[in-house]
């Protein structure tokens, strides 16, 4: 009985021991920077710690495994043995985590993020490393390395030490218990039992940029980014990099400008942008599809501008957020958002809206950590933030968050106190997520997936009908420019057709309120999320040069094109013309109308060039 509670001991002690140098290792950040800490103020600062403290006990996990296992096999082999192993292990892991958290630190002042695989180009010319830091800086970081490594090693040593002699032989009884206490480090490696693993977003908690950094595990970090790195190689290259541009830019310098002076009556609206989950226009009577499950939005579609021939550039949430407000094209595999080092770099449209003197603010029932919104959504700029976790738990649905008419009549309420104008305000639906699940009556059922996914959305419906009947009585009202749009299609309901076919991309966008001019009323021009931000710059007469994958939206000429992705392939699209295209057969899925095969070169060319600007982006 003794050897067990030595065992668990060992265990618990080693665990331990990694949480209490991650906790260091942020307390020497902090130290390091010391001006930039005083500015976060105590509270903050202690909470760098507290919210950092999932990617420690991430990060600890992976580096427990292997000694957990060595622990498990002294049942049978002699302890002496096992722990000098362990010994060895955690000296040699020690020191190149060290030497990561100098140059981590080192770093951070010229690149302003935690180490990543940035770092990685530079190892193939080490002597341009030490030249580049002062005899000082050399001389010091080596005497902090050994200073720092010689500490901890001591520590562990007086820890092991401790425990290890007590421990003999043990029982083969003893064994699937210890593999089941290794097999639970999964648990803390992954952040919990949440839905989502812990990412970069969990941590971040402050509208101060570096209290996120300092709160983010710098190895975890290092290793997130090196396990999500491409090797640098264009998997989409058809053409020479000149020929693609080319070709792009013969059919997209067409339509980079339109007459736009009558579709706004005010130079500065108030914007709201709700991005209504998962809703394709399959089942928007307005668009053509089927009648009763959008009865609101079918009759709102009356009073405003429907964007009739509107595509959604990927298929899940993690792609459309950056294609609307960044105007960029989902590569066909990554996803950008989950990837921090790529996405600081992207033009982002809340900054824009920043600059021209609005204030923005996103709404989200969930986990804003999804897909590493968080992240994206603080490097965009944006300051305020509604989530789930200012709802209580009672109004959440067993998965994703609060339903949505919890949701909207929180940003209902908020909308109506006194706000500081120009506003830009985001809110991100979820119920219509599945599995489904919505208060009140299912209108269609639950007998099929595709009855529960109408029902959902009708349900959404209702309380975006609500939410725009609320906001034609408020004062703000009337200066005020209300875009729906979907954050993505979806397969259901089932469609003829191929399944990555335009009818699962193609969605619905509908501009309402006072500040547009109600002569417009239906665009049918070939446009799609990426070509958002840019028209609305245009529009605010701000510059929009950096979204180099949009066009004007109401440029009507035929030449007018979409262009989505999906996993390893392509659907490029105009008025009269399809071509579909999978990268794993290398082969056109489908292609109608008489100019599919120039499309065929201009989707391979978009795919190239889109694909190597988020190979080039760190």
């Amino acid at each position: 009985m003794r050897n067990l509670q030595n065992r668990l001991l060992s265990n618990l002690y080693y665990f331990l021991f990694w949480i209490v140098y991650f906790i260091f290792a942020r307390l020497f950040f902090l130290v390091y920077y010391f001006e930039k800490s005083q500015d976060l103020g105590l509270t903050t600062t202690i909470k760098t710690f507290f919210y950092g403290l999932q990617l420690d006990a991430s990060f600890a996990a992976y580096i427990s495994f292997v000694p957990f296992l060595l622990i498990c096999s002294s049942i049978i082999i002699e302890a002496k043995i096992i722990f000098k192993i362990i010994k060895w292990y955690t000296i040699l892991v020690l020191l190149f985590i060290n030497l990561m958290l100098l140059i981590d630190a080192g770093l951070y002042q010229a690149w302003g993020v935690r180490v990543d695989t940035s770092l990685l180009p530079y190892l193939n010319t080490p002597q341009l490393m030490i030249s580049s830091a002062s005899t000082f800086q050399l001389i010091s970081g080596g005497l902090s390395w050994i200073l720092i490594s010689y500490t901890f090693i001591k520590l562990f040593e007086k820890i092991q030490n401790k425990n290890s002699k007590k421990i003999n032989f043990g029982s083969w009884l003893e064994i699937p218990l210890f593999l089941l206490i290794t097999a639970a480090l999964i648990i803390p490696l992954r952040g919990g039992f949440q839905t989502i693993p812990v990412n970069q977003s969990n941590v971040y908690f402050s509208n101060k940029m570096f209290a996120n950094h300092a709160s983010v595990n710098f190895i975890w970090n290092f290793f997130n980014t090196l396990t999500h790195k491409s090797d640098g190689t264009n998997l989409y290259k058809y053409f020479d990099d000149d020929t693609a541009i080319n070709i792009i830019n013969k059919t997209k310098n067409q339509l980079l400008t339109a007459n736009t002076d009558s579709i706004l009556n005010t130079s500065r609206p108030n914007v709201i942008l709700i991005l209504w989950e998962s809703l394709p226009a399959k089942i928007v009577g307005a668009l053509g599809g089927e009648p009763d499950v959008t009865p609101n939005l079918n009759k709102f579609s009356k009073e405003g501008i429907l964007f009739t021939n509107f595509y959604a550039n990927g298929d899940r949430t993690d792609k459309g957020i950056p294609a609307v407000l960044s105007g960029y094209y989902p590569p066909p595999v990554r996803r950008i958002m989950r990837m921090p080092n790529k996405t600081r770099s992207l033009p982002m449209l809340p900054k824009k809206m920043i600059d021209l003197g609005y204030k923005t603010s996103f709404y989200y029932g969930g986990d804003l950590n999804f897909g590493n919104m968080n992240t994206y959504l603080r490097n965009a700029g944006i300051t305020d933030f509604v989530d789930g976790n200012e709802f209580d738990k009672k109004d959440w649905n067993s998965k994703w968050g609060a339903y949505d008419h919890v949701f909207m009549k929180r940003f209902a309420k908020d909308l109506s106190t006194k706000q500081a104008t120009p506003f830009f305000k985001i809110a991100l639906t979820l119920t219509s997520h599945e599995p489904y699940e919505i208060k009140g009556k299912y209108k269609f059922g639950k007998d099929t997936e595709d009855n529960k996914f109408r029902s959902a959305h009708h349900y959404t419906d209702q309380v975006i009908g609500d939410f725009i009947k609320f906001a034609k009585k408020q004062d703000w009202y009337k200066n005020t420019l209300i875009v729906i749009m979907s954050d993505h299609g979806h397969s259901s309901p089932k469609h003829v057709g191929p399944y990555f076919s335009p009818k699962k991309f193609r969605i619905p966008m509908l501009w309402l309120g006072g500040a547009i001019n109600k002569q417009h009323k239906e665009i049918h021009t070939i446009a799609s999320q990426v070509d958002f931000s840019y028209t609305l710059l245009d529009l605010l007469k701000e510059d929009n040069k950096d979204f180099i994958f949009g066009k004007n939206i109401f440029n009507t000429s035929d030449a007018q094109f979409a262009h989505y992705t999906f996993n390893k392939g392509f659907g490029t699209l105009t008025k009269n013309s399809l071509f579909l295209y999978d990268y794993v057969s290398k082969k056109s899925i489908l292609e109608t109308g008489e100019n599919s095969k120039k499309l065929d070169s201009l989707g391979k060319a978009i795919t190239q060039n889109s694909y190597e600007d988020f190979l080039q982006r760190k």
